[in-house]
């Protein structure tokens, strides 16, 4: 959720109590949705968002039955507020999948940049392949990856510790992930989230953002997957982590 105290964006509400909660301990007008997909733990809540919702929903053609009543495509823009969403489509876990990025630089808040990205990456990790193909997740990343360092990755899930021992797997080398699993488990001690994570972080510690890497290639072979390109590696680390 983003919020100025009076008005609120929320994005992927996959159940509507939380949502419902916050706004009323806060006080706040929910005045805008974004969606990313169709799965049931991102759009769930909208129905019963319905009620309190004072403004449009915005997300892919094919989710209008789910409630979305403004359809948005790749280089649309949304307001918020004072702020600006550019839709990215993204494509890889879904055929529809979505994005929002919102580069704040280029505005006078004084933000670091901010991207809602769903379940295409995650901290450590990117999402399952369902009536996606690896070829448009491997542009999907390619995309991302050129987003500003400081980005902030807000992914839909916290699956940070399990992405991490999957990189250590693949990657065991990786100082960069070392430090980071060190620091992911100290604050999932404290029951706070690893999320968000940054660009910069995961380009140095996701293996997802890391095709070309050497260590990454030989683990993958070692798995007796068959190596020619880096989508031939994306595919085949993503076939490793649906079975580790």
């Amino acid at each position: 959720m983003i919020h100025d105290g009076t008005q609120a964006l929320v994005v992927d509400p996959g159940e509507a109590a939380p949502v419902l909660r916050v706004l009323q301990e806060h006080r706040l007008k929910l005045t805008t949705i974004l969606v990313t997909h169709r799965h049931a733990d991102h759009v769930g809540g909208l129905h019963d968002l319905e009620s309190v919702l004072t403004g449009p929903v915005y997300g892919p053609a094919s989710l209008t039955p789910h409630g979305v009543d403004q359809v948005v495509h790749d280089g649309d823009a949304i307001p918020f507020l004072n702020l600006v969403f550019q839709v990215f489509e993204t494509p890889g876990h879904t055929q529809e999948h979505l994005s929002y990025f919102c580069d704040t630089s280029a505005t006078e808040n004084n933000l670091t940049p901010i991207l809602f990205c769903g379940d295409t990456l995650f901290s450590v990790g990117c999402g399952r392949f369902f009536d996606g193909h690896p070829e448009w997740m491997l542009n999907t990343l390619n995309r991302l990856a050129r987003l500003p360092d400081q980005t902030k990755i807000c992914s839909a899930h916290e699956y940070t510790l399990s992405n991490l021992a999957f990189a250590k797997a693949v990657e065991p080398g990786n100082s960069a992930r070392e430090d980071y699993e060190s620091l992911c488990h100290e604050r999932r001690s404290r029951q706070e989230p690893t999320l968000p994570t940054t660009l910069s972080i995961e380009r140095k510690v996701n293996p997802f953002l890391r095709l070309n890497e050497p260590e990454i290639i030989a683990s993958v072979k070692q798995q007796g997957f068959p190596i020619t390109d880096p989508l031939s590696v994306l595919t085949a680390l993503r076939a490793w982590k649906n079975a580790f």
